[in-house]
């Protein structure tokens, strides 16, 4: 009888049926890896296990993790979380040396009436609060509704006590021009003045207006200029809410603006019923001398000079959260939460200093941005979906002064600056590539380099049709960039954006879960040349961990301490990540699985790739043992149909010789591998399944009797500790009667 040998396509193809993707070409698989050998061919190996990096589960499903190193040699990894609506409060943590610091930033919202006086000739404004008291140079005041006192206009994101002064329940602000410049009050005073709203309803045949007429003593404005509203406010049967263009200039006192809809009656209304509205970021402990101090478009003021202070009588409330960006600025990790349901927008940029307590607002940043990343190697912060006026641009990028994160107004004397892409309708993302900034909108993508003053960047779109999917759906490996578009995935190299084929095409973008594609996240595994993307599918069971297939269509998932049975496949998704597909790099394959990370970052400081569980809530270091936190791992591929004969006849098959790895290098080669056959006369027929035949380094054959046209081969393992790569398998088989 003949004897032939099983040899592997490399790669996985689902885009093929079985029957097509024939001679031994991979259908499906489960926790593998394609590893080249000299020839440049792939073979498949189980994956590299995990285990917990941290003892505790953190306080919710991570988003964004972050590793860096501090100027005391401190390995730091930095996790964002997010907040459960009714549940949990989000967090953001640091852990160094198998310490958990909660480094969230807190605040505490107060709408009421203003109390504040000014001095003439004097920047220092004073503000009295007896509802938010102990107040301390380490918080920052967000003023979300203009304020008209003593001839200047508070408005924006300040530090508290720039000047020394603070009280049981006052302190005070800094009064600022749009240079930054000090803006001394005019007159001593102590009666606030919000801006009040008169709309002119309809008057018998008369049709009601969309004029509005503003009423703000010491307004700056000019015709053309955008007044910001950002507290709802209701008049005339209309809500003011957004950017304005100024129309006319009425009087000292007031201006016109157009509303969005006609008045349908006549009325004059307070912004936000007349109360102030302020925003508190409540900051804790000492930030060392010299991590800036400076002045911007939304306040003055700096971080103190290094000289502990009592904490604040009131600790605040922990911001919400859904989704975070992180990066460091030298030994200081920067932060931006992505907050959602905000009546006012406020999402700042926060800045932590190892030894300190807890994370504070950048007080000279702008007050709202939907992520950041630090250039380099000049060091500034680049933050997009930004604003000029309070309201967020969704296509606009700030950026810092070089070297210096309290200084983002544009100055002859320095290189901050910002910019507005032209095209599409948001920016999704954006991250620091080789020698460039890498800009991501919905519908393309733009390159961000530094050419210094005047100009600091230039911008150019370097590619159209290929946005990108999710704000943290694309990755740079050995300087490449690799990104998940609405429907296909992109690279970035000297040869331009070029889409990349991508075999298991129907596996994710026919079972994404459209309405949570930002929880999609790109994770690289440079040790392997790998880059993977975890999503939400449709039918996945939402869970982490690893599949035990039980026969009724439901998974078994281990989670730490023992197995959760979750829904099966045909209870739909839960929102949450469930799936990967994989591609390896340096052999161009993919492949595919299920597998739950809701955050990751590559090797760094840290030794081997951190990922999050967004169900145990655990974090694993990934790459450091056989199995999956202790558990034994699931691992399994199996081919496509392959014709066992090419003419009338079947085939017989009867004996079996496996040829592995059974274990690696420095450890026993002890491994258990389950072989099963699935035979079958034509494509359209149910299977014949013939084992799984278990066998390890001992087996050096074993029997098996079938006959059939196409055959199918599943190779799996659920042993505990053990690892495995394929060989060449061989078979013996002989024609056995016709069709």
């Amino acid at each position: 009888m003949p004897h032939a040998t099983l040899k592997l396509v490399p790669g996985t193809d689902t885009q093929e049926t079985q029957a097509l993707n024939a001679n031994a070409g991979i259908s499906d698989t489960q926790l593998i890896r394609f590893f080249p050998d000299r020839n440049g061919l792939a073979l498949v190996q189980k994956i590299g296990g995990w285990q917990k990096f941290y003892p505790s589960p953190m306080a919710a499903p991570v988003r964004q993790l972050w590793a860096w190193e501090d100027l005391n040699d401190n390995s730091w990894l930095a996790v964002g979380t997010e907040t459960i609506e009714g549940a949990t409060n989000c967090q953001l943590a640091a852990i160094a040396a198998g310490t958990l610091s909660d480094i969230t930033p807190t605040q505490i919202t107060n709408s009421a009436p203003a109390v504040i006086s000014t001095t003439a000739g004097s920047a220092s404004v004073l503000i009295t609060d007896s509802i938010v008291t102990g107040i301390t140079n380490y918080d920052a005041i967000y003023i979300a509704t203009q304020i008209s006192i003593g001839g200047i206009v508070l408005f924006g994101l300040y530090s508290t006590d720039p000047e020394g002064f603070i009280g049981p329940s006052g302190y005070s602000v800094r009064s600022i021009d749009i240079l930054g410049n000090a803006n001394p009050a005019t007159s001593t005073s102590s009666l606030p003045v919000l801006p009040s709203f008169t709309t002119i309803g309809p008057s018998g045949s008369v049709p009601g207006s969309t004029t509005v007429t503003v009423t703000l003593p010491y307004y700056t404005y000019a015709a053309g200029d955008t007044f910001p509203v950002l507290v709802p406010t209701e008049v005339g049967g209309i809500t003011l809410f957004g950017n304005y263009i100024v129309q006319q200039l009425v009087s000292a006192t007031q201006f016109t603006i157009i509303a969005n809809a006609v008045a349908t009656f006549s009325d004059t209304q307070t912004l936000n019923g007349g109360n102030a509205l302020f925003i508190y970021n409540i900051g804790y402990g000492a930030i060392p001398a010299g991590t800036g101090f400076g002045i911007g478009p939304f306040g003055f003021g700096g971080f103190g000079t290094g000289t502990p202070v009592a904490p604040p009588s009131q600790q605040g409330n922990e911001i919400p959260a859904v989704d975070w960006t992180l990066d460091n600025f030298g030994q200081d990790l920067i932060a931006c939460a992505v907050q959602q349901n905000q009546t006012t927008p406020f999402q700042p940029i926060y800045v932590w200093t190892p030894g300190s307590q807890n994370a504070v607002v950048i007080s000279q940043a702008p007050p709202v941005n939907d992520g950041i990343f630090v250039a380099m190697p000049q060091r500034q912060i680049i933050a997009w979906g930004s604003t000029q006026t309070g309201i967020q641009d969704p296509l606009l990028i700030n950026w810092c002064d070089i070297g210096n994160y309290s200084q983002w107004i544009a100055l002859v004397t320095n290189q901050a600056g910002s910019y507005r892409i032209p095209k599409g309708s948001r920016i999704v993302a954006a991250m620091q590539g080789p020698q460039q900034g890498i800009v991501w909108t919905d519908v393309d993508v733009w390159s961000m380099q530094y050419i210094g003053t005047p100009y600091v960047y230039s911008f150019n779109e370097i590619g159209t049709g290929c946005g990108l999917i999710g704000r943290r759906a694309a990755a740079f490996v050995n300087g490449i960039g690799y990104w998940m578009g609405p429907s296909q995935f992109f690279t970035l190299s000297s040869s331009g954006v070029q889409a990349i084929l991508c075999s298991v095409w129907d596996v994710i973008f026919q079972n994404l879960d459209q309405s949570n594609l930002d929880k999609i996240r790109v994770a690289v595994n440079s040790r392997f040349g790998e880059i993977s993307w975890f999503y939400p599918s449709i039918t996945g069971s939402g869970a982490a961990g690893f599949e035990l297939e039980d026969g009724t269509g439901a998974f078994l998932l281990e989670d730490g301490t023992g197995y959760l049975e979750l829904e099966d496949s045909t209870g739909g998704g839960t929102g949450e990540v469930d799936s990967y597909v994989k591609l390896n790099i340096a052999l161009g394959v993919w492949d595919y699985g299920t597998l739950a990370r809701s955050a990751w970052v590559d090797q760094s400081v840290l030794g081997p790739p951190v990922g999050a569980d967004p169900v145990s809530l655990y974090l694993y270091q990934h790459e450091t043992s056989n199995d999956a936190d202790g558990a034994a791992m699931q691992s399994s591929f199996q081919t496509g149909y392959f014709a066992t004969s090419e003419a009338d006849v079947k085939a017989f098959v009867d004996l079996i010789w496996p040829d592995f790895k059974w274990g690696q290098y420095s450890q026993a080669q002890q491994a258990t591998v389950m072989i099963t056959f699935f035979v079958a006369d034509y494509p359209g027929d149910t299977p014949v399944a013939y084992g799984p035949y278990s066998v390890t380094q001992a087996t050096e054959y074993f029997y098996t009797r079938f006959r059939g046209r196409l055959m199918s081969v599943k190779i799996a393992s659920d042993d505990l500790g053990s690892f495995w790569r394929i060989g060449a398998i061989r078979y013996r088989f002989a024609q056995d009667g016709k069709f």
